[in-house]
């Protein structure tokens, strides 16, 4: 199998609840993960443009459900499933929703 052009990675980290730093997955993370896989697939885009994959903590838990975009090396933050149409779309034209990409301010706070 070839090489996918991008990995999107999805942060399904669950922490206890009233944690201090939240979790991505109480916000709705899992969600945002099926409804990826669901329309890369919906569009023919899995084979070679991109992978919706879980990962655990991000390390950007101040930033709502967070999508690493690899090998891009840039972070989508405050993603809800009504953004997934947006994040595909980009992701069928090589581009980026540049209103969720985190700034360096965002990162820096984690």
């Amino acid at each position: 199998m070839p090489q996918r052009a991008r990995y999107l990675f999805v942060c399904t980290n669950r922490r206890a609840d009233g944690h201090e730093k939240g979790c991505c997955a109480a916000r709705g993370s899992e969600a945002v993960h099926r409804a990826l896989k669901e329309e890369l697939k919906a569009r023919d885009l899995t084979r070679l443009h991109a992978r919706a994959c879980t990962a655990s903590c991000l390390d950007q838990c101040s930033t709502g459900v967070t999508v690493l975009v690899e090998p891009d090396h840039f972070f989508y933050g405050h993603v809800t499933v009504g953004d997934v149409a947006e994040i595909v779309d980009a992701i069928a034209t090589g581009g980026r929703v540049e209103r969720l990409v985190l700034t360096a301010e965002e990162l820096a706070q984690g």
